[in-house]
């Protein structure tokens, strides 16, 4: 019963140790806590002053007030809705959001039209897909490279607008590329 007993306050002696032991590591431990911590809140804090600088950015921009509706409405629209208007604004009036590059001849001035020297690349620009959808996804894959997928998506957003299908081709492939087109009853473009 003695020896029972001196067991039981040796256990109870090592637990206590093993206690004290975790109780240091733990409190070892909370300053590194609290230095991470205080780094993401430092982080947090340089994140919404360059939010705020942003939006001083964006407010800074003066709206005319005619336009000022406008802009509120677009400034609430999704991503996805706001590509959709681009599309029905380049449809409605015949324009593009691309940027257009003005060539200069060498002298750094602007070339004007009687001037301009004769392309010799062009970009082939897809208009119309024509009642051959297939034919057409069979010319845009052999001519891009592209899986059957790609490629049928290429065809179904031409049908809504026009797309560009290959950049940058010399006069006589694109012309041929353009005959491979209309043979398949779609409308192309060189540009």
């Amino acid at each position: 019963m003695v020896e029972e007993k001196k067991e039981e306050k040796i256990e109870e002696k090592t637990e206590a140790k093993e206690k004290a032991v975790n109780k240091e590591e733990k409190e070892e431990k909370k300053p590194v806590v609290t230095e991470t911590s205080e780094k993401k809140e430092e982080q947090k804090d340089e994140k919404k002053e360059e939010t705020k600088n942003e939006e001083k950015e964006d407010k800074e921009i003066e709206v005319p007030a005619k336009f000022k509706e406008l802009v509120e409405k677009i400034e609430k629209m999704s991503v996805l809705d706001l590509a959709e208007l681009v599309k029905i604004l380049e449809k409605k009036f015949g324009v593009t959001a691309t940027p257009q590059v003005i060539a200069a001849n060498s002298a750094g001035g602007s070339v004007s039209a009687g001037e301009a020297e004769e392309k010799s690349e062009f970009n082939i620009e897809l208009k119309e897909i024509g009642s051959q959808k297939i034919e057409v996804i069979k010319v845009v894959r052999d001519l891009t490279g592209k899986g059957l997928k790609e490629s049928k998506d290429v065809v179904d957003q031409a049908a809504s607008s026009p797309q560009i299908v290959k950049e940058n081709v010399k006069k006589e492939e694109a012309e041929e590329i353009k005959k491979k087109f209309e043979t398949a009853g779609a409308k192309v473009e060189l540009k």
